[in-house]
């Protein structure tokens, strides 16, 4: 071996918490290292003069915490090298299993070293948490790091106790993360010091003033008691996903239980469109209700699956997660990404280097591949065309496409002329043809001047919808209705409208 390190626990705070092995360990320790000198047992090592070395400097010179452990896992492993003959001690607060980064790294690096690691006890301070607090672990439990602390951790169900709430910045970015869970006033417990003789301070506080309780430092949690609420549970991913199983269960509600894939399709392309018009009319509250509308056509589709067994919303969320992070490597790999046709690319190469890892071979397959089979129309044109200019199948230049556009307007001209001559089927099929060229050649003109058509023609369609409905309104002021009026009067008030546009 090239050198030994022994990592112990000087417990949660009160120095009556050592065991006397630990405490022997400490005393005859010859290299001792203490990860903060902020801790009372060091008080008990000073009284009888047991040297040691504290890695507090080590904060002052990081600006992350992880940056911090990862420099003390080093140097230990130096010391434990460079003198093997000399086992290194290395001290932390509470339980070194519990909480403790430094110790986390230890476990990975040592080996690598060819060091041995011995791992002892100590008290932790959920031992303290436990007793103080006055919750068992047994009704459900999670320990959370402040400094790590996201929306996808927190599980309002559980009781929750978050440590290394080391400052009041600390405590004011998980008051931030816990409120996109609880209510601003939900009550919440800070514990300093918790079975520490003359500090122990408990403070109950609701959730917005969590920041301001002072005293916050190296001995301090904050404490989260489990919720049934239905305002809490209600924000959580997996209540959705409990409600869901509830509706199609066989108590649930019989219109949800009868249906199928098929007889909901339409239901997910109607709450698309509502989405978009929220979107379009700039209507935050509306967006947020249609978001949930599209998301529960998700849930109910997937729920549908997961009672046949092949997959649950849960294979959704990672199969996404894996495609997002595979997609990206300029963001989560090592490949760079200056701009967004950059980014593009990177997605589009990654993304036919996913169809190679499943197998799928291009030897006979088409350009055009991939474009869904039931988008619309405007929007299908546009995707097979853009396929089609990637392979050089493309005019050169607008004009040339302005020309193709005045070519199949007189194409359908002639059709339309024909179909006058000669009613019937054919002669009908043939100007729906040449409507369908003409529509395909404009949409060509759209994607050379970079246009989306969809969002060309809504817009057009929005503009036509506020004129005609200021031609009603102006007709209902002067008390007539549109067998009342012609054509002439209607567009004047048609130039009016347009006159008042802003």
């Amino acid at each position: 071996m090239s050198g030994k390190i022994t990592v112990v626990g000087l417990g949660s705070g009160d120095p009556g918490q050592l065991t006397l092995a630990t405490w022997n360990l400490l005393r005859e320790s010859t290299r001792l290292y203490v990860r903060t000198e902020h801790h009372p047992v060091m008080d008990l090592l000073r009284e009888h003069h047991v040297t040691f070395e504290s890695f507090d400097s080590i904060y002052e010179s990081h600006d992350t915490f992880p940056a911090v452990y990862n420099e003390i896992s080093l140097r230990l492993i130096e010391a434990a090298v460079n003198k093997p003959e000399e086992p290194v001690v290395y001290a932390v607060p509470g339980h070194p299993m519990v909480a403790e980064a430094s110790v986390r790294l230890l476990k990975e690096r040592c080996p690598q070293h060819d060091i041995e690691l011995r791992i002892l006890g100590g008290e932790s301070f959920l031992d303290q948490a436990f007793v103080r607090l006055g919750f068992d672990p047994i009704e459900g439990f999670q320990l959370l790091d402040a400094t790590e602390l996201s929306l996808s951790t927190i599980n309002p169900q559980l009781h929750t106790v978050i440590g290394q709430v080391y400052d009041t910045f600390t405590a004011s970015d998980v008051k931030l993360s816990l409120m996109d869970v609880y209510p601003d006033d939900y009550e919440v417990v800070v514990g300093h010091a918790l079975g520490v003789e003359g500090q122990e301070q408990i403070v109950r506080v609701p959730l917005h003033e969590l920041d301001h309780v002072e005293g916050f430092a190296n001995l301090s949690l904050i404490f989260v008691p489990r919720t049934s609420n239905d305002a809490v549970r209600n924000r959580t991913f997996a209540r959705l996903h409990e409600i869901v199983a509830i509706l199609r269960s066989p108590d649930g509600c019989p219109w949800d239980r009868e249906q199928t894939h098929q007889s909901i399709r339409k239901n997910l392309i109607e709450e698309t469109y509502e989405v978009l018009e929220a979107i379009d009319n700039d209507d935050p509250v509306g967006m947020q209700e249609e978001f949930g509308d599209v998301l529960l056509q998700i849930m109910l589709h997937s729920q549908m699956e997961e009672e046949l067994g092949s997959f649950n919303v849960y294979d959704v969320v990672q199969g996404l997660n894996e495609k997002l992070i595979f997609r990206h490597p300029h963001v989560f790999g090592d490949k760079h990404a200056s701009d967004a046709d950059s980014a593009l690319n990177n997605w589009e190469q990654m993304k036919a280097e996913e169809k190679r890892n499943k197998g799928i071979t291009t030897e006979h397959s088409s350009v055009l591949d991939g474009v869904p089979r039931d988008l619309p129309a405007l929007m299908k044109a546009l995707k097979i065309q853009k396929k089609a200019a990637k392979v050089g199948f493309d005019w050169d230049k607008i004009e040339d496409v302005l020309d193709k556009v005045v070519e199949e307007l007189q194409e359908l001209r002639e059709a339309i002329v024909s179909a006058e001559l000669n009613s019937g089927e054919a002669e009908q099929a043939h100007v729906q043809e040449e409507l369908g060229d003409l529509i395909f050649a404009v949409v060509n003109a759209a994607r050379f001047t970079s246009v989306d058509p969809e969002e060309a023609l809504m817009m057009t369609n929005r503009k036509f919808i506020c004129r005609f409905q200021y031609i009603e309104e102006q007709l209902r002021i002067n008390g007539k209705s549109f067998d009342q009026t012609d054509l002439l009067e209607m567009e004047r008030l048609w130039q009016e409208a347009k006159r008042l546009e802003p």
